[in-house]
C-alpha cells in the first residue's frame, strides 16, 4: 500500500508535467544547441555520414523539438513519445555501433546505446500513462 503522502504527489498534475519535462530534457537541450549552432549541427550530421547534412540537422531539431512539445503538453503524446523513441533507436547503430569498435570506445558506446533503450522504456511509459489517462 502506497502512503497517502506519496500517492498524492505522484497523482499530482505538477509531478506529472515534470516527470515528462525530465524525461524530454535532453532533447530539448540537444535541439536548442543545434538551432543556436547549425554550422555544427551539419558538421554532426556529416561526421556520422547523413547527407545532406542540413536536411539530417533540420531534420533532427524538428523531430526533437515538436516530439518534446507533444509530450510536455501531452496532446498527441503517442506521436512524440514514438517520434522520439524511434528517433533514440536510430542513433544506436548510426552512432553508437559498440560493435564496430574495440576497447574503452566499445564500452562507453555500449552504455549509451543501454541508456538509450532505458529512455525508449521511458517514451513507451509516457505514450502508455497518457493513453490510459485519456481512455480513463
Amino acid at each position: 500500500m502506497t502512503p497517502a503522502i506519496i500517492s498524492g504527489i505522484l497523482l499530482s498534475p505538477i509531478t506529472a508535467f515534470v516527470a515528462r519535462l525530465l524525461l524530454v530534457f535532453m532533447f530539448l537541450g540537444s535541439a536548442i544547441s543545434k538551432i543556436t549552432d547549425f554550422a555544427g549541427a551539419q558538421a554532426e550530421m556529416a561526421h556520422f555520414g547523413l547527407n545532406p547534412p542540413w536536411l539530417f540537422a533540420a531534420a533532427t531539431i524538428a523531430t526533437q523539438l515538436i516530439g518534446a512539445v507533444l509530450i510536455l503538453l501531452n496532446r498527441g503524446t503517442w506521436l512524440g513519445a514514438g517520434a522520439l523513441g524511434i528517433f533514440t533507436l536510430l542513433t544506436i547503430p548510426i552512432a553508437h555501433h559498440f560493435w564496430t569498435m574495440e576497447g574503452q570506445m566499445a564500452q562507453i558506446e555500449f552504455y549509451f546505446a543501454v541508456e538509450h533503450l532505458s529512455v525508449l522504456g521511458g517514451m513507451l511509459l509516457v505514450a502508455i500513462l497518457a493513453e490510459r489517462a485519456r481512455t480513463a
